[in-house]
Parts: structure tokens; C-alpha cells; sequence
């Protein structure tokens, strides 16, 4: 039996080692060792990260590594964070609690079948319809481990915490709204979008000097300013509309 390696073995292997740590997480979630399954959703992001690149780098981008990319991507971040507020909070509930707890797990994945229905180019885009699932993810991660296990939201106010980023969460992932992709570390993505880069290293320098506590706030900074620009901008697109129509009916008059 001869076995056939192409190009697309390494990004396929990077992928795989996704979903191997979105497993992981899993396994430590269920002990509720959420530091160790945090780290590992982060390992998965690492690796969704570095798939995509190589691929690109060594033209082996395919259908298949894309389909693959999003069954493990649906593990790795829609079931392991959606399983970790299950088991950090929702568990108390019971079937109410498992159905918001998957909430984030069921979006994330009509919006991975979204984005492979609507995929034409393997090229990179500088926006995404719908909040990508890695964010969504590490919203919720962000939320857990250095908010909700703190003195910083007061008990009354918890359960209207995690219910609102479960639903926040789950509503920004099947929205139409654009959502900024990652600024590639290059001169000319630098000159088409310098405020994305300052921000984004701007996120990157709080969170490491806060030792995580700004990623959350950053996450959900990230959601209301895509929400916001998005609904300007169809106020405008709207504004234009109702002025062509006037201009038209103005012309019939004539």
C-alpha cells in the first residue's frame, strides 16, 4: 500500500494539534482545572494560528484543510469554552443551565458553516462577518479566569454576567456584523489600517501588564465597537438609500 504525502500534510498536522489541545481542555475542564484547560484553548488558537499560516506560506491551501480547520475549530472553541461555563457556572441549573451553556457552542458552529458556504478565496480578509469563534472564545475564557472566580462582580450580579456573555457571545458569532481580522505583521497592512495596529498592540501591551485582567474588557470592546461601526454604517447606507429614491421621484415629476 502506497501512501501519498503531499504539501498539505504539515498545515493538516497543525490542525490536528488544534483539536488535540481542544480535548485536552476538555479533559482538565471536567476535573474543573480551568487554568489548565484555559491554556490549552489557548494552545488550540496557537495552532488554528500557525495551520493557516503555513498553508499559505508553502501554497498548500485546500477545501479540505479548510473543512478540517472548522470541524476542529468547532471543538476547540465553540464545546471546550461552552463546556467550561457549563461546569464554572451553569451546572447549577440543570437543563436551563446546560442550554445556555451551549449556547456559544451552537452558534459557533452555524457560524463556521456560514463562513464555508460563503468561502471563495483562501487569501486573507481584513474583516468577518460574524464574530470569529476563536474570539468568542476567548471572551468566554477571559471572562471565567480572571472575573468570574474574583471579588470583582459581586454575587448578585453574577448570574446576569455569565447569562450576558453566553448570549453576547453566541449573538456577535451568527450577526452580520464586520468584525476586524488579525493585522498581519507587515509594512503594507500597516499603512492600510495604522489605527487596527495600534490598538491591537495597545491590547496586547494592557494584557500583559494587567496579567490578563484587560483581556476581557478588551473582548467585549472588541464586540460594541464592531456593533457600533455597524450600525452607522447602515444608518448611512440607509440615508443614501432614501436620498436616491427622492432624486428618482424627482425625476419622474419631471
Amino acid at each position: 500500500m502506497k501512501i501519498r504525502i503531499t504539501r498539505s500534510i504539515v498545515p493538516n498536522l497543525l490542525t490536528l494539534g488544534n483539536i488535540f489541545s481542544g480535548f485536552t481542555a476538555i479533559i482538565y475542564i471536567a476535573d474543573k482545572n480551568f487554568i489548565a484547560g484555559a491554556a490549552f484553548i489557548l494552545l488550540a488558537a496557537v495552532f488554528d494560528m500557525l495551520d493557516g499560516i503555513t498553508a499559505r506560506l508553502i501554497n498548500a491551501a485546500s477545501e479540505l484543510g479548510a473543512e478540517l480547520d472548522s470541524l476542529c475549530d468547532a471543538v476547540s472553541f465553540g464545546v471546550a469554552p461552552s463546556f467550561m461555563l457549563y461546569k464554572a457556572y451553569f451546572y447549577q441549573f440543570g437543563d436551563i443551565g446546560i442550554l445556555f451553556a451551549s449556547l456559544p457552542a451552537l452558534a459557533g458552529v452555524l457560524r463556521l458553516a456560514r463562513f464555508n458556504v460563503l468561502l471563495s478565496t483562501f487569501e486573507d480578509k481584513l474583516y468577518f462577518r460574524g464574530m470569529p469563534i476563536p474570539a468568542a472564545a476567548l471572551t468566554i475564557v477571559s471572562y471565567i479566569i480572571f472575573w468570574h472566580y474574583t471579588e470583582l462582580i459581586g454575587s448578585p450580579y453574577k448570574a446576569i454576567a455569565t447569562f450576558s456573555v453566553s448570549i453576547l457571545t453566541s449573538l456577535a458569532m451568527v450577526s452580520n456584523v464586520k468584525f476586524d481580522n488579525l493585522p498581519r505583521p507587515t509594512k503594507r497592512a500597516f499603512q492600510e489600517r495604522p489605527f487596527v495596529f495600534v490598538i491591537f498592540f495597545a491590547v496586547i501591551i494592557g494584557s500583559l501588564a494587567s496579567r490578563g485582567m484587560l483581556v476581557f474588557p478588551f473582548m467585549l470592546f472588541y464586540i460594541i465597537a464592531s456593533s457600533v461601526r455597524h450600525f452607522f454604517r447602515w444608518l448611512k447606507e440607509k440615508s443614501i438609500t432614501v436620498d436616491e429614491f427622492d432624486e428618482i421621484e424627482e425625476e419622474d415629476l419631471e
